[in-house]
């Protein structure tokens, strides 16, 4: 018999009605993922740093593998850890791993122990991820607010993308990149303050026989299609949207244009996240409150994300890159909130950090393969190569999550029924 983390509930309260009402530690968790990202300074400037050390480009591109190495199997680790160890106990624990290991990375001038400091800033970049995720999933049970709490929480990580590209070019030039590794270091103390102090204890729970609990939670992960299906389809329509900070900059500096233009793209995404995550947030949160899993959603926004960013390999001016920059974050907002959705209505509840933490790692995957794919594209056709490679990768995204419509209305092969816990 295995244990899994359940949290720890009293009598029910009632269901909050809206951002007002929402229980203090969704407000903590909103703001440790902006935070988190705000300050997020390891991964965006990790190469500069590393340039500013003498490194070759291929000495470079070893320790952002490594990096990204690591991101994938932090997502892994953390979302097993929330089930296992409890949401609290692991985000901490992995914030706290971040502020001591950055400053440390930092100072490291060996190439062993640059790529050591890598591998495990990646393991912690992206922590919070699955483990907000679940923690949201147990804290708001309605479907249509808990659509509209990671309506705002996208939000709260566009924003900190803006802020970690203007923040960090200032203190870069003012202090040097080192400082920007110990400055995402405090962020991530304070993000660990926060959590030990809004959260509540979840430690693990024994497991009740006859429920999905008895059994391993990574059994029930691996035979479910549905996870699977989402998981490929999550990357296609995320191979899009990574390319605004990976295969963007690339685009735009094959038409000679400067890293001051890319910021401007940056900024144009942000504003329009700003602008239309209030306006859209209302419509989602209908679309969501209801026991199935908006995946028809899901497949409308990996067209939308294929169109927008593949309108990136025919635009030659700033404007026009931030005119397509923009174009796709309808895509952005509707996928990542119809993709939280379907995460958490097909999760059981004793494997939701597992379930995140594997569709958090599509992420990763896609932010590997977007520049590999645009590289190749401008080398072999140019850009109107690269804007047809991004429409195909969306609309592989759609086409992935047409038979997951149907699998989503009935139960996955080898997954059983959750009882409905009893009060306590």
């Amino acid at each position: 018999m295995s244990a899994t983390t359940l949290p720890i509930t009293t009598t029910k309260d009632p269901e909050p009605s809206g951002p007002r009402h929402w229980p203090p530690a969704i407000w903590a968790l909103l703001v440790i993922t902006l935070v988190a990202r705000g300050f997020g300074f390891a991964y965006p400037f990790l190469s500069y740093h590393l340039k500013d050390l003498g490194y070759s480009t291929q000495a470079v591109g070893q320790a952002l593998a490594v990096f990204g190495i690591g991101w994938l199997v932090g997502q892994l680790l953390t979302g097993w850890a929330a089930d296992r160890l409890g949401r609290r106990r692991t985000l901490v624990a992995a914030m706290l791993t971040a502020a001591v290991c950055l400053p440390v990375m930092a100072q490291a001038h060996a190439f062993a122990a640059v790529c050591a400091g890598a591998l495990i800033a990646g393991i912690v970049y992206d922590s919070p991820r699955p483990v907000v995720s679940a923690a949201i999933a147990d804290l708001i049970t309605d479907d249509g607010q808990r659509a509209a709490v990671n309506g705002w929480r996208h939000g709260a990580v566009n924003i900190g993308a803006a802020i970690t590209g203007a923040a960090g070019g200032l203190l870069a030039g003012q202090l040097g990149f080192p400082a920007l590794f110990w400055f995402n270091a405090a962020a991530c103390a304070a993000c660990a303050l926060l959590a030990r102090h809004y959260l509540d204890d979840d430690s693990p729970t024994a497991a009740v026989p006859g429920t999905s609990a008895d059994r391993s939670p990574l059994q029930s992960a691996v035979r479910d299609t549905r996870l699977w299906l989402l998981w490929l389809a999550s990357v296609a329509a995320l191979t899009c949207a990574a390319g605004m900070f990976t295969a963007l900059p690339l685009l735009m500096e094959d038409d000679g244009l400067s890293a001051d233009a890319y910021g401007w793209t940056q900024v144009a995404n942000a504003a329009a996240v700003v602008v239309l995550t209030p306006l859209l947030n209302p419509w989602l949160r209908r679309r969501c409150d209801g026991p199935q899993p908006t995946t028809g959603l899901l497949a409308v926004s990996s067209l939308l994300l294929g169109a927008g960013m593949g309108g990136a390999g025919l635009a030659d001016t700033t404007a026009g890159y931030s005119i397509a920059v923009a174009a796709a974050v309808p895509g952005e907002i509707v996928f990542f909130i119809a993709a939280n959705d379907i995460v958490t209505k097909i999760s059981p509840p004793e494997a939701r950090g597992l379930y995140a933490g594997i569709w958090g790692s599509t992420l990763a995957v896609a932010v590997i393969i977007a520049p590999v794919l645009a590289a190749a594209s401008l080398t072999s056709g140019g850009d109107s190569l690269a804007a047809l490679t991004t429409l195909a990768a969306g609309a592989l995204g759609a086409a992935i999550g047409l038979p997951l419509i149907g699998l989503t209305r009935r139960p996955a092969l080898g997954t059983p029924r959750i009882p409905a816990p009893a009060a306590s």
